[in-house]
């Protein structure tokens, strides 16, 4: 099964999952400082990956020309009935329909490490791009995902008990607060990301890595780097 269709086999879960209000780090803190990363708004903005919109319905809030685009089509379901009056649509992140340099600014908000062809939507990414635009990416951080904590106590180990630098598809089930779902990604080392940037022209000039500051001091969370934001813009 692919990526693609493993999130529409999930879309359901993951619509109850994500506006679950605080559930999850998206309304903890992740949302908030992904924003800091993006410039003021100017143009249209592509959310690719937006699945049921919560982003893309916030940054409209904001100011910002947004138009959803997503693989599934139930989710693009849910993010139209979210917000009749906003513009998603159905489209792979690795084909974009839309013209050479036409877009101000195209996000990327924890979608490329759930996507089959990451280098394909980081180059399409790049080519609607106009110049001066930027690509702004919110993703799992390779450190995150290339190992697990070995228990839930605050001074548990951090263990990688495979190689860092290999790709490797993952699938997680959690349940929490009577709510489940899968997450299915692909495990990739940093060089994989700003390598694909590199090759579609894209030059990253800010990045951030988030750990979890809505946990208790001391938390395991806050020892390691939750998230990876990374802003390249694409040169004139």
């Amino acid at each position: 099964m692919t990526l693609r269709d493993a999130w529409e086999s999930e879309a359901d879960h993951w619509l109850a999952w994500a506006r679950a209000p605080g559930h999850d780090s998206y309304w903890r803190f992740h949302r908030d400082r992904f924003l800091e990363l993006l410039p003021e708004p100017a143009g249209l903005t592509l959310d690719v990956g937006c699945g049921e919109g919560r982003l893309a319905r916030d940054m409209t809030k904001r100011g910002y020309e947004v138009t959803g685009l997503d693989a599934s089509p139930t989710m693009i379901g849910h993010a139209q009935a979210a917000d009749p009056g906003g513009d998603y649509r159905v489209a792979d992140g690795a084909s974009l329909p839309f013209v050479d340099a036409s877009i101000s600014l195209v996000i990327a908000f924890m979608s490329l490490q759930d996507m089959d062809d990451m280098e394909g939507a980081v180059h399409e990414a790049a080519r609607v791009l106009a110049p001066g635009g930027r690509l702004c990416v919110a993703l799992v951080h390779p450190i995150n995902s290339a190992g697990r904590f070995e228990s839930r106590t605050l001074d548990a180990p951090f263990v990688l008990r495979e190689s860092y630098f290999h790709l490797r598809r993952y699938s997680i089930e959690v349940e929490r607060d009577g709510l489940r779902m899968t997450f299915n990604s692909y495990h990739r080392p940093l060089q994989a990301y700003t390598a694909a940037l590199a090759s579609a022209g894209l030059l990253v000039e800010r990045s951030a890595e988030v750990a979890d500051s809505s946990a208790p001091p001391g938390d395991r969370w806050q020892r390691i780097p939750l998230f990876l934001h990374l802003r390249a813009i694409r040169a004139g």
